[in-house]
């Protein structure tokens, strides 16, 4: 009978210790922590380069005094827009108009002396038939008309010379554009006889040129990429972006791509036009180019936000079935709107990852998926 007390008294005893145990037990385990996982999206994508270029005006012309004397006026505001034909600096044109005056003069004498010669070859030859006069006077009154005619013919030139001096005079747009500021006040004297001097600067900005170099293998290696139909093609567009992180975009066309390759800096220089009707981009901004390459269908594609960074590159937290976290090194692709990133290899679309509050996991860590 008390072996039978003591063998119920130890079993009550285990039976107490292991409740306890369990209680401990459970109020010591963590639940998993809800974390938000998601699978990757699949999509076709086009497939970019980003390089660095340059804006120029579709024409850039300096306006330059060809005559000497003073600056008389200006006609335009610095920086403003302008017409083609506005005349925009004048400089001293009154000693090229009497220039003009004397040239016109001058070739009015010179026709008047050919009308002369002409009257008096004709009545010469009239008298010859009657042997009024010799054959020497007809020779000699034949050579008068030809040096009255060189004659009219060297008044002509100096007048169209005279003439052109005085339009030099006046400077005009040669196209519709934006002018830079004078070089020059009014009332400088201008030697513009000897060598052009520049007064200005004039952009036709309407349209403008974007220049960014290729390195040969990157050609080499879009080519290669590329369809058997668009090898060795430019494509069509390419986007134009500039401002804080490319936020400004422009649709441009390629027109223009180098026959060979800089030999000192083993690139191709490639060329791309697009509009600016309201001339708000400016010659020698920088920018960078988007250049399409190529397709890629059924891209696997993560938020760029989703994407941790280390020592060894780029990193996923992929969760397995049991809903456990494991660490994955991946290859990053390019950057898809933005906000999306490919992944050439790491992840499979099948599997679901870790979307954010990537500090709050680690690897091994079992979790609660939000989908």
């Amino acid at each position: 009978m008390k072996t039978i007390n003591k063998v119920f008294f130890f079993s009550v005893l285990t039976l107490l210790a292991a409740g306890c145990k369990e209680k401990k037990e459970s109020r010591g385990a963590m639940p998993a922590p809800e974390i938000s996982v998601a699978r990757p999206i699949v999509k076709d994508i086009t497939l970019t380069k980003d390089y660095p270029g340059y804006l120029t005006s579709e024409q850039t012309v300096e306006l330059v005094a060809r005559v000497n004397g003073t600056l008389q006026s200006t006609s335009f505001t610095p920086g403003s827009r302008v017409k083609q034909g506005q005349v925009l600096f004048v400089i001293e044109p009154t000693i090229y108009k009497d220039n003009v005056t004397q040239a016109e003069a001058q070739l009015k004498t010179a026709q008047a002396q050919l009308e002369y010669a002409r009257n008096q070859y004709a009545r010469m030859k009239e008298a010859l038939k009657s042997d009024a006069v010799s054959r020497i006077q007809v020779l000699q009154a034949e050579s008068s008309v030809a040096e009255s005619t060189a004659a009219v013919s060297n008044a002509e030139a100096a007048l169209n010379t005279a003439r052109t001096n005085l339009g030099y005079c006046y400077i005009r747009a040669p196209f519709s554009g934006t002018v830079s500021r004078s070089l020059y006040d009014i009332g400088n004297y201008i030697s513009g006889a000897g060598q052009p001097v520049t007064l200005a600067t004039i952009y036709k900005d309407n349209r403008m040129y974007a220049y960014f170099n290729v390195s040969d293998n990157q050609w080499i290696s879009m080519l290669m990429a590329a369809d058997d139909d668009t090898k060795a093609q430019l494509p069509k567009e390419v986007t134009i972006r500039l401002g804080e992180h490319g936020t400004e975009s422009y649709p441009a066309t390629l027109d223009y791509l180098s026959p060979d390759v800089e030999l000192k800096t083993g690139t191709l220089n490639i060329r791309a036009n697009l509009d600016n009707p309201q001339g708000i981009l400016k010659s020698g901004l920088y920018v960078s180019v988007t250049l399409p390459y190529g397709e890629q269908p059924q891209a696997v594609l993560v938020p760029e936000a989703s994407i941790g960074t280390d020592q060894l590159g780029k990193y996923l937290y992929v969760v397995n079935d049991s809903n456990i976290v494991n660490y994955r090194h991946i290859v990053p692709g390019q950057l898809i709107g933005d906000t999306l990133r490919q992944v050439i290899s790491g992840i499979s679309p099948q599997e679901r990852y870790v979307t954010k509050a990537l500090l709050k996991v680690r690897e091994g860590m079992k979790i609660k998926p939000v989908q």
